[in-house]
């Protein structure tokens, strides 16, 4: 079965750092699907093209023809990699309408590949204390490695690395292989057969 991924870029310039990572982070992403057998087929979207869609959804309430495209697509994808500028410390307003227009329950569950671009490396936890609690609300299944990209970035060695990490940690949830984390590989035991084990140790 082929997968789709959806790419959602939202950078304002032409071209755009944000869209450069983006296109990174979704070809390291198809190249890691590849390895494992999964094909797979990218939709990139510019934000920038529906800003004056979103504005108008905003206060009509209405998804112009266009628009509705990317929000179903969005819905129906495998997996989703989402990338914006910083701006004041956070994600753009752009980035942010958009994820405001999309039906909260859509994204429950579907792995996601969070990517930042910034003037400075002071920006790099941005996608911690902003990206990452915004899809944690919306229930998306984040992985654990995000990619911040600042100018001094560029070309690095250490950023392809995490490029690399980040697109094979989204590669192996798709394939269904990912590794299990430490508090799912606990037994969890009701409350009566916890106390009824302390009540016999003493």
């Amino acid at each position: 079965m082929e997968r789709s991924v959806v790419v959602i870029s939202a950078g304002l310039g032409s071209p755009s750092s944000s869209r450069l990572l983006a296109d990174q982070l979704s070809a390291a992403s198809l190249a890691e699907l590849g390895k494992l057998g999964e094909p797979a087929t990218v939709h990139t979207v510019e934000l920038r093209d529906l800003a004056v869609e979103m504005a108008n959804n905003l206060v009509t309430g209405y998804a112009a023809p266009a628009l509705q495209r990317v929000l179903d697509q969005v819905a129906q994808a495998d997996a989703l990699i989402a990338v914006t500028p910083v701006f004041s410390a956070s994600y753009s307003g752009l980035f942010k309408t958009f994820f405001d227009l999309i039906d909260p329950k859509s994204l429950d569950g579907t792995p996601a590949l969070l990517g930042a671009t910034g003037g400075t490396a002071r920006h790099s936890l941005m996608i911690e204390h902003a990206m990452r609690p915004l899809f944690g609300y919306l229930r998306a299944r984040v992985m654990p490695t995000g990619v911040f990209a600042g100018p001094d970035d560029w070309g690095d060695s250490r950023m392809a690395q995490r490029v690399s990490q980040a697109a094979a940690e989204l590669a192996a949830v798709l394939h269904g292989v990912s590794r299990p984390s430490q508090a799912a590989a606990m037994e969890s035991l009701p409350f009566e057969q916890l106390l009824a084990n302390i009540t016999a140790e003493n």
